[in-house]
């Protein structure tokens, strides 16, 4: 009876420690697992390439990832059939309405789409919106004493002062705009394992934002009453004019929607694109000359072409997804066809599909002068960003007076990399003389 009792205490050990090593392993693997799907996040285009090698239509677990250029254009100029699925998370953050992005091709959609479109106008780029943002940046540049944080002194103040102005809606604060818009902009766009506490963060955002954009109509309205002057000439009193007119669509609900659907979109995203554009050109000194050398020349476009290059090797979004809501054959007539069946997840990899060498020359080095159909920063197809004008403008405009400076260089130390909170950066210290 004692042996068996020996035996059974030893069993109950060896299962205890063998256990315990099974965790041990599991953990380990559970954090390699993790590492790697960072690493992925972060620097993606090394498995892309593979992919378009090798399988440009990767389909699994009912998810197709598409990397190959003309196939990721495919996907997104087929919107009836590949839709985009922000819908019922944008009548959250928007208080129970829908903002055209989260639309379908429909009537709803043209109508909201073409009333921002008469009031955020192509003709302000060059008399509005340039302007403000050269003076401004070069201000806080000019400030910073050669020592700044890109994000937080430079690329997020610079578009919320701007939107602020330009929408016509006095701001609260810098932060709390550039929090209130990056909070509803990860619950929509980048939050795909739907965190609770993201969406708490963006709920609360959301509706300190419709506050403002309220409180921000309701003043305006009442001001010709009170002075008998006209609306300035703003998107807040292009829109109310619209609503004087009588044009339908234009109520206080609606124009409120589309304006909080373009802020939301327009801070988070431009100031990640400025600070990257220049973490990739600080990682490449001759360009970096090169693009300085377009900033001090005032060669607006050369200075362009190189940011937006720059920008393909870490871009805002480097994939794009959306929905089969029908059976469909991508690529058809193709080695690679690939059945996308109704329900499935389709994975556009747009930052894919800028390194496609059957398109793109050399897209491993940076070249001023690629034609612009080949960029798919903004998207593409149905749901291109709104302001994709206004953002080939503003996001070097932002930059310019930075690359001015001489001999820029990081910050010493961590303070000098590009760190993260959640999708967005958070610093990035840049110094001069």
């Amino acid at each position: 009876m004692k042996l068996l009792d020996n035996w059974k205490n030893a069993f109950d050990r060896l299962e205890a420690e063998g256990m315990a090593v099974l965790q041990e392993v599991e953990t380990d693997v559970t954090s390699f697992l993790d590492r790697l799907k960072q690493h992925l996040i972060e620097n993606p285009e090394p498995v892309f390439a593979v992919l378009r090698r090798v399988q440009p239509i990767l389909f699994v677990k009912n998810t197709a990832v598409v990397t190959r250029f003309e196939d990721v254009q495919e996907v997104l100029s087929r919107d009836d059939v590949f839709q985009v699925t922000y819908k019922d998370k944008m009548e959250v953050v928007a208080g129970g309405s829908n903002f055209f992005l989260g639309m379908q091709n429909s009537a709803d959609y043209e109508r909201d789409h073409s009333h921002m479109l008469t009031v955020i106008r192509r003709e302000d780029i060059p008399q509005q919106v340039a302007p403000f943002v050269a003076a401004t940046a070069e201000s806080l540049v000019a400030a910073s004493g050669g020592r700044i944080d890109v994000v937080g002194q430079l690329s997020r103040i610079v578009p919320t002062r701007w939107i602020a102005a330009y929408f016509g809606c006095p701001w609260p604060s810098d932060e709390d705009l550039a929090t209130w818009s990056t909070a509803a902009f990860q619950y929509l766009f980048t939050d795909i394992d739907d965190d609770p506490a993201v969406a708490a963060a963006a709920r609360d955002a959301s509706a300190k934002t419709r506050a403002w954009l309220d409180t921000s109509i309701r003043n305006r309205k009442a001001q010709p009453s009170q002075s008998g002057t006209p609306q300035p000439d703003d998107v807040l009193g292009r829109c109310l004019a619209l609503q004087n007119a009588g044009v339908p669509g234009m109520d206080d609900s609606t124009i409120r929607t589309n304006l909080l659907g373009l802020f939301v979109g327009a801070i988070p995203t431009t100031s990640k694109c400025c600070t990257q554009a220049l973490d990739e050109l600080l990682k490449r000194p001759a360009d970096l000359a090169k693009a300085q050398d377009a900033a001090a020349s005032n060669n607006d476009t050369l200075l362009a072409d190189y940011v937006f290059e720059a920008l393909r090797f870490n871009p805002n979004n480097p994939v794009v997804v959306r929905l089969s809501v029908q059976d469909y054959t991508l690529a058809k007539g193709t080695m690679r066809e690939t059945l996308i069946p109704k329900g499935a997840s389709v994975v556009a990899a747009t930052q894919s599909a800028m390194f496609d060498d059957r398109f793109v020359d050399s897209p491993n080095e940076i070249r001023a002068g690629r034609p612009p159909y080949l960029y798919m920063h903004f998207g593409y197809g149905l749901h291109t960003c709104f302001g994709q004008y206004i953002n080939r403008v503003q996001i070097p405009g932002i930059l310019k007076p930075l690359l001015k400076r001489k001999n820029l260089r990081r910050a010493v130390g961590d303070a000098g990399q590009l760190t993260y909170s959640g999708p967005f950066p958070s610093t990035m210290t840049v110094q001069f003389d």
